[in-house]
């Protein structure tokens, strides 16, 4: 029996190099920015409508840093930037290592 070559998949989505948080009457939205040039937006859906910045930005950290751990076996550093515009937040996304039992 011939085996076919395993192909490498790329993950559904580029590598997050940074975070922009934003408050809305209807909740807390998130954009995550990529190395390719690509965002994915969306809102924050387990987080009350009427919780505070420092616990937006700990869910949005939570939920970047799982993502990278999962599809890019990475781990990675959110920092985030000082308040600028009142409502909104950004954040800069940076390798912080491989994991120790990733694929090659």
């Amino acid at each position: 029996m011939v085996r076919r070559k395993r192909e490498k998949r790329r993950p559904p989505f580029g590598m997050p190099k940074g975070i922009v948080l934003l408050v809305t009457p209807e909740g807390w939205r998130c954009s995550v920015l990529t190395v390719e040039g690509g965002m994915l937006c969306g809102r924050l859906a387990d987080l009350p409508v009427n919780a505070g910045p420092a616990e937006a930005r700990a869910a949005a950290t939570a939920m970047v840093v799982g993502l990278v751990h999962d599809f890019h076996e990475l781990r990675v550093d959110v920092t985030w930037d000082p308040p600028g515009q009142p409502g909104s937040w950004t954040a800069q996304v940076t390798v912080a290592s491989t994991l120790p039992n990733a694929r090659g």
